[in-house]
């Protein structure tokens, strides 16, 4: 697999929002809703990060990274999500080289660290865990993880922007 990783261009946003909504289509963890919030991140200014994975001109991959708030006050967090690959090539890896690529981009950005909502044993092999008060309301804290990419490490209520309400 031969994979070129770059950020999103502006003739990406129709095909990374097709790829969004199939990736998460037949997920029954899902809103259905991902390729909604997308959008709505990037119109509303908050897409840090927006990255591709292609193979030649096919858009395999996508991962969004968008700043958080947390209610002790603690600055320079973001949150990624969603992450997506086509439905036909999720569980080769992709996923994983473009949290790879956010997570090095996060940091040389200058971002303090970053939170994710999903599986905890698929994120805790990119050094994420639930870390003792600090919640994301209405989500049970295993779910909820993160990972300080200085020694601080913070507490409070996480709330995205939003736009993760999204639904058209």
């Amino acid at each position: 697999m031969k994979l070129m990783l770059r950020n999103e261009q502006s003739r990406d946003i129709d095909a990374i929002f097709e790829l969004t909504r199939a990736a998460f289509l037949a997920k029954e963890h899902s809103s259905h809703t991902e390729q909604f919030i997308v959008n709505a991140l990037r119109r509303s200014g908050q897409l840090t990060l927006s990255i591709v994975a292609l193979e030649g001109e096919r858009l395999l991959g996508h991962i969004a990274a968008s700043p958080v708030l947390i209610s002790s006050g603690a600055a320079g967090w973001h949150g990624i999500g969603p992450v997506s690959v086509h439905p036909q090539r999720q569980g080769q890896g992709i996923g994983s080289l473009l949290i790879k690529q956010a997570l090095t981009a996060l940091r040389e950005l200058g971002s303090q660290g970053c939170v994710v909502l999903g599986s905890p044993g698929y994120y805790a092999r990119f050094g994420f865990q639930a870390l003792p008060g600090l919640t994301l309301p209405g989500v049970p804290t295993e779910y909820f993880m993160a990972q300080s990419f200085t020694a601080r490490l913070p507490g409070g209520e996480v709330s995205y922007h939003p736009a993760f309400k999204a639904n058209a």
